[in-house]
């Protein structure tokens, strides 16, 4: 009998165990803007979730677009919107009376941890006042020259004890990826190229003449079906028609009337990528396509963080940064030379 009891008693204590586990409420902040950001602290967010086996929620602006990339991911609970610093004007977070609307929001979720990818003394003061128990965050009042990555790393790993690879994964429906397939006619016989000729500002926007060159020496050696991904900018649209006013127009399809949960199945289907420093870099990187990255004035970390990324810096230049200034000189040969190596 003391026996029996004794099974009795451990199996209680595990599956209690394991559903308080399971009920665990984690919060992770990343208030950074971009698309390219939140893909960027991915594989940060993965890293807790697997340490206490349970999804995490994330507080991220609306900029981030990771409502509609990151539905699939199953190491995201709820995705927060912080409604602070999103182009709208006197924003429900903004301010000492959005700083109480946030305590108000948070509060609703019972968060039992919190861990703030920044060293904001606001968010800090806003996890306490929530009631978040433990609070794990960047040294505060330290931001200055904060590397993006090495700086997540450390601190999960003073905080957590964890090695992290800087490897995003961003996951897809299956279903979706068949239906874009059929519906764009994408086929092994030809190599399918995303070209992101876009970029968020004008001194990452490769002439689209550039492209047009590497455009001609790919379909002088392989069958080639081109994906033109770029936003509404008219400097973008002057780019994007630039190329389909050539005699390589047949072999484009554009994706500017399309939104973003539509376009990233058509990505997965692609071979190979090849964008500008911009959002479609780090998609494409994410969702496992290797991806030649146009460095032309950003700093180099944000085109090679990837395994699956492979930059291309401008001639003349043994790295680059803000203010290389070098979009002009990103030789489409080079492209093209990565293009074969990376297809063979």
């Amino acid at each position: 009998m003391p026996l029996i009891l004794l099974m009795v008693k451990t199996y209680i204590k595990l599956r209690f165990s394991k559903d308080e586990k399971q009920k665990m409420r984690i919060l992770a902040v990343q208030n950074r803007m971009g698309i390219g950001d939140m893909v960027i602290f991915l594989p940060f967010i993965e890293a807790i979730s697997k340490k206490y086996d349970t999804p995490v929620s994330i507080l991220v602006k609306e900029s981030s677009k990771a409502i509609q990339f990151l539905k699939y991911n199953k190491t995201i609970d709820q995705i927060i919107i912080l409604d602070r610093g999103n182009q709208i004007k006197n924003g429900k977070h903004d301010g000492i009376v959005g700083s109480f609307n946030l305590i108000k929001d948070l509060k609703k979720f019972n968060f039992e941890k919190i861990f703030i990818f920044n060293s904001s003394f606001r968010f800090n003061i806003i996890a306490r006042t929530a009631g978040i128990k433990n609070i794990y965050q960047y040294p505060l009042f330290q931001k200055k020259n904060q590397h993006i990555i090495n700086t997540a790393k450390k601190f999960l790993k003073k905080e957590l004890g964890l090695e992290i690879e800087s490897d995003p994964t961003i996951l897809i429906d299956d279903k979706l990826i068949k239906h874009s397939k059929s519906k764009y006619k994408i086929n092994n016989e030809e190599i399918n190229i995303l070209l992101g000729i876009g970029g968020s500002g004008p001194t990452k926007r490769i002439p689209a003449k550039t492209f047009i060159d590497f455009m001609n020496l790919a379909t002088e050696k392989y069958k080639c079906k081109f994906f033109l991904a770029t936003g509404k900018n008219i400097d973008e649209q002057k780019i994007l028609h630039e190329i389909l006013d050539t005699n390589l127009r047949d072999m484009c399809y554009p994706l500017d009337e399309l939104n973003l949960n539509e376009i990233l199945p058509i990505i997965k289907n692609c071979n190979i990528s090849i964008c500008n420093d911009s959002s479609f870099s780090h998609l494409s990187s994410g969702l496992g396509i290797k991806t030649i990255i146009l460095m032309a004035d950003t700093p180099l970390l944000y085109g090679n963080y990837s395994p699956r990324m492979f930059p291309i810096i401008p001639d003349g230049e043994k790295t680059v940064t803000h203010n290389t200034l070098g979009k002009n000189r990103i030789n489409p040969r080079k492209i093209f030379e990565q293009l074969i190596k990376l297809l063979n």
